[in-house]
């Protein structure tokens, strides 16, 4: 079935814009691409400008790779979608659209948001109305099977059987309900001190939307993401695959306990699927001490998922929508080591963007509240004072991470640790998990997860 009325996206952008990136191909040689982009009436040279455009993303460091092969990257995406989309086909329309989201260049992605958007509206007609938002959500969220998490299920006992040695058996992380602006400036902010801030994100659609998978694969299940596939981005096997939201959805469900994990980690997806961003609300503490907020990515993943101990640049808040996570706060984190050729220029180009945020906040505050929508995790916390005794990676991509396994402690290697102090936590759905700047911390999800992180900056003086 066609998108309706027979006729392709509008898309003024793009033909303002095709000379002048054909013409800069030019100068750089690309006279192949420029033959094919030409005559893109053909969905297979239009496939073919792509691959050419993919090729060029791949042929050196993301920092060596000319810009005007991303913008490429992304007109090709949006005459392959184009074609797909007047053809009827909106999963594969979405596929080129969010392939060019992903790894394009920022000249046309307001383009293929319009794109995007034109597809959404099509699949509703399509689908007889049953959008994105609809009085159909908490009906189905009241169904036990096609919830993501069911926490009635969840063995408390069992699964805290998996934590690190001494867990939940020292300091607790201080929780407060209801939290006003002034109590968190004065006792957590301005200490540098963790807190679990309580009742805080009723108010979100993610709360009642999240959990319901029909929701999830109505909206976003066509969606194409990327994901980490290992135990952790420390392991050598670890790596990133590109797969829609649907495929994401069902490994998490599968409950394979020897299957490898599949974790939608840092990623800003709520820049690339706006439905999704629609669902939740930037919270208030994060304008604290006259900041700007710099980023906010999803975490979603199945139950045992680790994050090692490391710690990050910014204050950070991190909400759990509904699962639950435990954690465990230490004081520094970097997170990155990537291998996958497949997708290099993409993980080299978040590299590039962390290491930035790094420098840009050098002189700055950094924060980070950590929200949980989806489930529990656990996490423990150790102070930024003692990053000596947590022996971080000397190389430059893990001086944020430390040589410690929590799980596993070599205490031949790293005497110092197993009596350093620490507060940890089991992070509720429902419940924003303030961490001061370079705090380090360990996390492992208890169930499957889905939580949003905010990150940001203070002004220039502010305490």
């Amino acid at each position: 079935m066609g998108p309706g009325n027979g006729g392709g996206f509008e898309m003024p952008t793009l033909e303002k814009e095709t000379p002048g990136i054909l013409q800069r191909i030019s100068e750089q040689g690309g006279y192949a691409f420029v033959r094919m982009a030409a005559r893109g009436g053909d969905l297979r040279l239009a496939e073919a400008a792509r691959e050419m455009a993919w090729e060029q993303l791949h042929s050196g460091p993301w920092h060596s790779v000319l810009p005007i092969w991303r913008d490429a990257y992304s007109m090709a995406c949006l005459r392959v979608a184009n074609h797909h989309f007047v053809a009827g086909d909106f999963a594969e329309t979405l596929r080129a659209l969010d392939m060019g989201l992903i790894m394009g260049g920022p000249l046309l992605k307001p383009e293929l948001e319009a794109a995007v958007d034109t597809v959404m509206v099509a699949k509703e007609r399509e689908n007889g109305g049953l959008g994105g938002g609809g009085g159909n959500d908490k009906v189905e969220s009241n169904s036990s099977s096609c919830k993501l998490v069911n926490l009635s299920e969840f063995n408390e006992a069992e699964v805290l059987k998996l934590l690190p040695d001494k867990s939940l058996s020292l300091k607790y992380v201080e929780r407060r309900s209801g939290l006003s602006l002034e109590g968190f400036l004065r006792d957590y902010y301005q200490p540098g001190s963790p807190v679990i801030i309580s009742d805080s994100m009723s108010h979100w659609p993610a709360i009642t939307r999240w959990n319901n998978m029909n929701y999830l694969k109505r909206v976003v299940g066509d969606r194409t993401v990327p994901v980490e596939v290992g135990k952790n981005y420390l392991c050598p096997e670890w790596k990133q695959e590109l797969i829609t939201f649907s495929e994401f959805l069902e490994r998490i469900q599968s409950g394979n306990a020897s299957a490898v994990p599949t974790y939608l980690a840092q990623h800003p997806l709520f820049d690339q699927i706006k439905e999704l961003r629609k669902d939740i609300l930037i919270p208030d503490y994060c304008y604290t001490g006259g900041g700007e907020l710099r980023s906010i990515n999803a975490w979603f993943g199945p139950a045992s998922t680790v994050t090692p101990l490391h710690h990050d640049p910014h204050h950070n808040i991190l909400a759990q929508v509904k699962f639950t996570s435990v954690a465990r706060l230490w004081h520094c984190h970097l997170q990155f080591t990537f291998h996958l050729y497949s997708v290099l220029f993409f993980v080299q180009l978040l590299s590039e963007f962390i290491l930035c945020l790094d420098k840009t906040f050098s002189s700055q505050g950094k924060y980070l509240l950590s929200c949980q929508v989806v489930g529990k995790k656990y996490i423990r916390l150790y102070s930024a004072s003692l990053s000596e005794e947590l022996y971080p990676h000397s190389e430059t991509m893990l001086c944020n991470t430390s040589q410690v396994d929590l799980d596993n402690i070599d205490d031949t290697a790293f005497p110092k640790v197993r009596d350093l102090e620490f507060m940890d936590c089991i992070l509720d759905e429902g419940e924003m998990l303030y961490i001061p700047p370079r705090w380090w911390h360990y996390v492992r999800s208890l169930t499957a997860s889905l939580s949003v992180s905010f990150w940001w900056s203070n002004s220039e003086g502010s305490p």
